[in-house]
């Protein structure tokens, strides 16, 4: 406060000694015109000051940086200096009784003027990055009609595969009414288990640690387990992601589902709308499924073979049926279909294309419960 007190003493030696100048004219007796312009003149000014005036105000020594707000207006403003030091000049030199007050004034913001700017009771910490809170948290939404992992992603300005691991995705359309997770940057989101360092969940998912602490405010609190982090920039290692399928050795590939060998489950999931033989039953199990928002694989090929596909892609395939599964079976190049109704223990309604020769046509039939739930069928959830 040395330095502002010296600052306040010269303002006011400056200011005094400019108006006691002014005072040791010979004063003769003014016009009363004079006195009548310099007081409407002076009024005016004084209104804007009484006007535009706040007394500063200082704000307490600051405990945390972080939490340092914008300070409401504590340093007077360019015109009310100039106003306050031209209504001392006239107050003087019309010898009005109020003048000594008007000098006092204009002194007092002079020197709050100078102490803003150079006060030490403030001290701010330059905020290197401080994202809004709600940049980080993650989002919740409700899967419609249509939606796509892409979509969404173009949606948020995330990458498709953030939004996959996010929500352990096997296809890349979205059912309807799912909910959906929105992560708040590209990365992975990570449970903390015990063990877990900052290193090694850096390392492991390929991540920056300074960004996984930053982001987290982890500086004090530190992992906790059954935390949900984000790891910004992190990768998922390929155990890990939605529809992994460990290698088989090679004297299993010939014994999976019926002598089929194991297919890629990237390809099993590829969504890139309808591949399939136009008329045909696959053409149409995949066309309402998509109504259904339950979409399926477009590279499943042949309906013998998309119980296969399915699990690939990381699908359920049971041999219980429930309303929007697929039936499915295999011989020659199979057949599905598409389950609409389910009376438990009587029977099932399902719709299909291109059965008994209805190329192009969906027809429907009921088959009984025995028959549905008697092993002869795949029912692909």
């Amino acid at each position: 406060m040395g330095s502002a007190q010296a600052t306040t003493a010269e303002l006011k030696q400056q200011v005094f000694a400019r108006h006691s100048s002014g005072l040791k004219k010979i004063k003769s007796g003014p016009k009363s015109t004079t006195i009548a312009a310099y007081t409407g003149v002076f009024l005016l000014i004084m209104s804007m000051v009484a006007i535009g005036y706040q007394p500063p105000q200082k704000m307490d020594n600051v405990a945390n940086a972080a939490n340092v707000q914008p300070s409401t207006s504590t340093q007077p403003s360019v015109d009310q200096l100039v106003a306050t030091n031209v209504a001392a000049g006239i107050a003087e030199r019309a010898e009005l009784p109020i003048a000594t007050n008007v000098a006092n004034l204009s002194v007092s913001l002079s020197a709050e003027s100078q102490l803003a700017q150079n006060d030490s009771n403030v001290i701010s910490k330059p905020q290197i990055i401080q994202p809004m809170a709600d940049s980080r948290k993650m989002k919740q939404y409700t899967g419609v009609a249509g939606d796509t992992v892409a979509k969404l992603a173009s949606d948020y300005g995330l990458s498709a595969d953030t939004i996959r691991w996010a929500n352990n995705l096997t296809s890349d359309a979205i059912e309807v009414g799912k909910n959906i997770v929105i992560p708040p940057v590209d990365g992975t989101i990570y449970v903390v288990k015990s063990g877990d360092t900052i290193d090694s969940i850096a390392q492991k998912y390929a991540s920056n640690k300074d960004r996984i602490v930053a982001f987290n405010d982890l500086e004090l609190s530190g992992l906790n387990v059954g935390t949900t982090i984000v790891v910004p920039g992190g990768v998922l290692p390929e155990a890990e992601r939605p529809g992994y399928v460990a290698p088989r050795n090679a004297a299993s590939q010939g014994s999976y589902l019926g002598g089929y060998s194991t297919v890629n489950s990237q390809i099993a999931r590829a969504s890139a709308g309808n591949k399939y033989a136009f008329g045909n039953c696959t053409w149409y199990a995949y066309e309402r499924r998509m109504q259904l928002g339950r979409p399926v694989g477009s590279y499943w090929g042949n309906a013998a073979t998309w119980a296969m596909n399915a699990r690939a892609a990381g699908l359920a395939v049971d041999g219980d049926p429930e309303v929007g599964s697929i039936i499915q079976n295999g011989g020659g190049a199979g057949h599905v279909g598409i389950v609409e109704s389910v009376n438990p223990g009587e029977s099932i309604t399902i719709s299909e294309m291109n059965y008994a020769g209805n190329f192009n046509r969906v027809t429907s039939r009921t088959m009984s419960w025995g028959e549905a739930v008697g092993g002869r069928y795949n029912f692909i959830h």
